[in-house]
């Protein structure tokens, strides 16, 4: 199974959501945030994932018998590549996309349906598209710089006055208006 057909399926996709961030949790844990999920089918996907070494278990401990085991995401596996994306048909882009989308879509629901969000405005919440006109090589220095920005505030980590923010990118080329 590619790493693309791995992070594609939509439980995977929320359980590595909800480890990004050098972020641990339990099965437990995970079972918490993603409430519609059976038991079983969790248990089910985190072992793929553990199997593929997308998850790595970062501890163990007894409970009640059983091993409980805290897993953390492997970044780095964690990623469809530059060739994984080459081979992948328009279909599976197309797939992909609608993943992408249906969780982003998912995330912001779960906002907007929390009785404990403020304003949009206090929460730091906004979407928008922009359109720019730039050469190939101003879009890739663009992306690295952007990429570059979330990983400095990425290095912060979790702290009491911190709040996880979900910040989603998609670049694409748009169509031009005809003359």
């Amino acid at each position: 199974m590619t790493t693309a057909e791995l992070l594609l399926h939509p439980v995977r996709l929320r359980i590595v959501q909800a480890l990004l961030g050098d972020r641990t949790a339990t099965p437990a844990q995970l079972k918490a945030l993603l409430d519609d999920v059976s038991t079983a089918t969790l248990y089910r996907q985190i072992a793929v994932l553990a199997d593929a070494g997308i998850l790595e278990v970062v501890a163990e401990r007894r409970v009640r018998g059983t091993v409980e085991r805290t897993y953390r995401l492997v970044v780095e596996r964690a990623q469809v590549t530059g060739d994984d994306a080459v081979a992948m048909s328009n279909d599976e882009h197309r797939r992909a996309f609608l993943a992408f989308t249906a969780q982003l879509l998912a995330d912001f629901d779960a906002y907007l349906d929390d009785p404990a969000r403020r304003s949009l405005a206090e929460d730091v919440v906004g979407y928008r598209q922009v359109a720019l006109d730039l050469t190939d090589e101003e879009a890739l220095s663009m992306v690295s710089e952007i990429g570059g920005v979330l990983a400095r505030f990425a290095e912060l980590g979790p702290a009491p006055d911190r709040r996880r923010r979900l910040i989603s990118r998609i670049i694409m080329p748009g169509r031009d208006v005809a003359d």
